[in-house]
């Protein structure tokens, strides 16, 4: 069975609890899982996507403090380290009006956390990735079920997005994500045919026929913080 985990943000107060803020973890595949690939953004062969289930689980989790800032050109990140642990197993369907699912909320001593690393792993039970719904094109509906069990490592520099995250101070609290692009899988057609996100992804065409398919990681780097790059390794 899928597990869905949401730790709950009341914190425990410790000794310490006046001097520290607390840090929550978001996991997101934006508005692309939520609402799907709709027109004028379908996949870049021309499939729209309707999504009734993503899970992704995610393991090995650290934010940080780093100066100077990581600029995610390796695959190992020096700072002030504050774990948060996992695995975590959500539904990126299941989101909120932000498209976003909490994963986990702790005490963090105050400071900028500039820089993520986490895992995408699978155990025994529990794919890395599953991507459940429905395609459709002209005249077509095919459901799908695609599913990955490879791990891949992430070390993720700054979020990048309309506004800056991670500033921890005094009693109050701030926020990171994690996001996957899921076009950089399935391309997008409201994009030109040789931008390199749409050279590099293999769109759903290679799906077409439906039902339960292996897919890989490998080369798509999915995993972001909100535009903010990361560096892949494969484990």
């Amino acid at each position: 069975m899928i597990r869905q985990i949401l730790v709950a943000t009341g914190l425990a107060l410790t000794p310490f609890a006046a001097m520290s803020g607390s840090l929550t973890l978001y996991a997101s595949a934006e508005d692309l899982a939520t609402e799907g690939f709709t027109a004028p953004r379908l996949t870049r062969d021309g499939w729209a996507l309707e999504f009734t289930r993503i899970t992704a689980r995610f393991d090995q989790i650290t934010a940080w403090q780093t100066d100077p800032p990581f600029m995610a050109d390796g695959p190992r990140i020096s700072g002030t380290p504050l774990p948060l642990d996992g695995p975590f197993t959500v539904d990126l369907v299941a989101a909120d009006a932000d498209h976003r699912v909490a994963l986990v909320t702790v005490e963090a001593p105050p400071g900028h956390y500039n820089a993520l690393s986490w895992a995408m792993v699978a155990d025994e039970a529990i794919p890395a990735l599953v991507l459940e719904g429905v395609a459709r094109k002209d005249g077509t509906e095919v459901a799908f079920s695609l599913q990955t069990s490879e791990a891949i490592a992430h070390a993720c520099g700054e979020y990048l997005g309309d506004t800056r995250k991670g500033f921890v101070t005094e009693g109050a609290g701030a926020d990171l994500e994690i996001t996957l692009h899921l076009d950089h899988l399935f391309g997008r057609a409201d994009r030109a045919p040789d931008d390199p996100m749409n050279l590099a992804a293999p769109g759903f065409e290679p799906f077409a026929g439906g039902g339960v398919q292996a897919f890989s990681l490998d080369g798509l780097h999915l995993g972001h913080v909100g535009e903010g790059h990361c560096h892949d390794t494969r484990l």
